[in-house]
């Protein structure tokens, strides 16, 4: 019957048809008690899941595509009369895949069955990326955060232990936290206001005894911490940019996702999280597949990429070149990958900040020759180093520094040095100096330009995982509720890939315009790329 219906097939189907099913019960042994009352198939769970991302469908939708769709039923391998399940199940299947790293585990197994039907295979070519992901939560000021975080707790409090908040809360009370939070934006006394919020929220803290601080209260804690200050008659004060303020990675946005940050990049400004998606891009390759996600704080991406060669060594995916941009390397990194997984990284290694190198004028420290055998460093006219140090406090670098006598009277010292003291060179261990270098140098061959351009094909899978499935917005609250957001996204993008690929019909030729019809009729020639076969 789902056949007849679907004489194409379905994204759905096409997951039965040739990887019979992506996980199975057996699968998903260890994320279950041993005794208790029998439970849904969670080998089903998953793949409801996954097909619910695919489709951009909410828990109420997916769970009426399997009571009523019959490819939704023919992958699931359900009866027709099968009355399906509570949209509520979903929701405690992904507080599941929370736990551990199960979300992670579930992307491997998905990438293990596509490995066994020849669909990925190990030491390819592989690419990564990163962009923005937007917190479930709307942008507060700092006045409208102190007040929601002061409801939020009051709300916990009232349900674990209403009894706190006798002889407490009163009318001002109820007026002031009653409601959820909306102020223009002019508000009127906001200094007033907000340290009254402060008053209040210390309060209720030390009403509290330590069993009876929830997730919302210990939020209401740090946000305290982190705008008030005790005065010397012990009351609250807000803080100034005097007292000192945390900085934006440290700032807590929102009193329901702690995790959530502020963070900056170019002139793109966010609250959320960060989420870096790896892909193969192998030449000839039947679909580019989806390897790694990772979802993380804003941080700089060279911080994420040990984590990414880890889990693709667990999945023995290991790539034998990983196409990166500028922002993941750094000449650490390079050693480290080759030494630890063998893995070609191919981007360019930031270039030195000094203004030699940003004015494009004068000696820069590739200039200068360095002696790692005899211990100096000669520089462009000719001059030799008198001492050559390694600092702990600038470890791993070196530091090389002349003579005054040599760098005063030398007709280049303003292209060498802008300051009083003499010239100094700062350069890595030996063999990452070497390799450094060796990276800059491949930077200008054609060839190496050639394969790196490779590396931009990863928007593509950015437009996709953000435009085409909404993963740009978070859909809950957390950054381990998002990152299973994203797993299941990426598994879908990786079926979809697969199936349009290999259920792809032949497309008919254009039927010839008009005029084309014209041309061709008096023998005039015109050419055009899809009839270059006929």
């Amino acid at each position: 019957m789902a056949r007849a219906s679907n004489p194409r097939g379905t994204t759905a189907m096409w997951v039965r048809d040739h990887l019979d099913g992506l996980w199975a019960d057996r699968d998903f042994t260890s994320w279950y008690p041993r005794d208790g009352r029998p439970g849904l198939s969670p080998a089903q769970l998953a793949t409801v899941c996954v097909l619910q991302f695919l489709l951009n469908l909410s828990d109420r939708q997916a769970a009426e595509a399997v009571r009523c769709r019959i490819d939704f039923k023919y992958a699931l391998a359900l009866e027709l009369d099968d009355p399906g399940f509570h949209h509520s199940v979903l929701t405690d299947f992904r507080d599941r895949l929370c736990e551990d790293d199960r979300a992670d585990q579930l992307l491997s197994l998905s990438l293990e069955r596509m490995r066994e039907a020849g669909m990925v295979t190990e030491r390819g070519r592989q690419r990564s990326d990163s962009t923005q992901v937007l917190a479930a939560a709307r942008d507060l000021t700092r006045l409208e955060l102190v007040l929601e975080a002061v409801r939020a707790a009051l709300e916990e409090v009232a349900q674990r232990a209403p009894e706190v908040l006798d002889g407490l809360v009163d009318g001002e009370w109820a007026t002031r936290y009653g409601r959820p939070v909306r102020l223009p934006s002019q508000p009127t006394h906001p200094v007033t206001r907000l340290k009254q919020a402060g008053a209040d929220g210390r309060q209720l803290l030390e009403r509290l005894t330590p069993h009876q601080r929830g997730p919302r209260a210990e939020a209401l804690r740090q946000i305290l911490l982190q705008n008030f200050l005790l005065d010397a008659r012990g009351r609250v004060r807000p803080r100034t940019e005097k007292d000192g303020q945390p900085k934006g990675a440290m700032r807590i946005v929102t009193p329901y996702d702690c995790e959530a940050r502020r963070a900056i990049r170019g002139n793109t400004r966010w609250s959320g999280y960060l989420v870096h998606v790896t892909e193969t891009c192998e030449t000839g390759a039947q679909a580019n597949l989806i390897t790694d996600i990772a979802t993380t704080r804003p941080t700089r991406d060279t911080e994420a990429l040990p984590g990414i060669h880890n889990r693709l060594r667990d999945r023995r995916l290991l790539p034998r070149q990983h196409l990166l941009d500028g922002g993941y390397l750094s000449v650490a990194l390079l050693h480290r990958s080759i030494r630890d997984h063998e893995v070609e990284l191919v981007g360019p290694v930031k270039a030195s900040g000094a203004w030699q190198s940003k004015e494009q004028t004068g000696y820069t420290r590739d200039d200068f020759s360095i002696d790692f055998d005899q211990r100096q460093v000669t520089c462009p006219n000719g001059k030799t180093s008198h001492f050559w140090i390694e600092p702990p406090a600038m470890a791993p670098y070196t530091v090389a520094r002349f003579h005054p006598h040599q760098c005063d009277p030398c007709p280049d010292r303003s292209a060498c040095t802008r300051g009083r003291a003499a010239r100094t060179v700062n350069f890595l261990p030996r063999p990452l100096h070497e390799l450094q270098a060796r990276n800059r140098t491949d930077q200008q061959d054609p060839q190496w330009k050639r394969l790196y351009a490779t590396r931009s094909g990863v928007e593509g899978a950015i437009c996709e995982f953000v435009n085409g499935h909404q993963a740009r917005r978070s859909r809950y609250h957390g950054i381990r509720k998002t990152h299973v957001q994203h797993v299941l996204t990426s598994i879908a993008i990786n079926i979809e890939r697969l199936a349009s690929r290999t259920t792809r019909h032949p497309r008919r030729p254009r039927s010839p315009t008009t005029f084309q019809q014209y041309l061709d009729a008096r023998s005039l020639t015109w050419e055009c790329w899809w009839r270059q076969g006929k």
